[in-house]
């Protein structure tokens, strides 16, 4: 998972994700706001792609046809 961090250089605040710095804005809350909207969008795509391959869904079942 990424780890954000909010620095303050100047008058500005510079959100960083692990080592690399992704954004500069001038509200400290607004900020705060864009990292907490990051990472529900980060979890909401991670969450569908561990559901997607379920085998014991009856949608995913094939009925084969047996030969006469």
């Amino acid at each position: 998972m990424t780890s954000y961090t909010l620095i303050k250089v100047g008058n500005d605040y510079v959100v960083r994700a692990d080592d690399q710095c992704i954004l500069r804005i001038g509200s400290r809350r607004r900020a705060a706001q864009l990292i907490g909207e990051a990472r529900l969008l980060l979890n909401s795509l991670a969450a569908p792609e561990a559901q997607d391959e379920s085998p014991n869904d009856p949608s995913l079942r094939r009925k084969t046809s047996e030969a006469p």
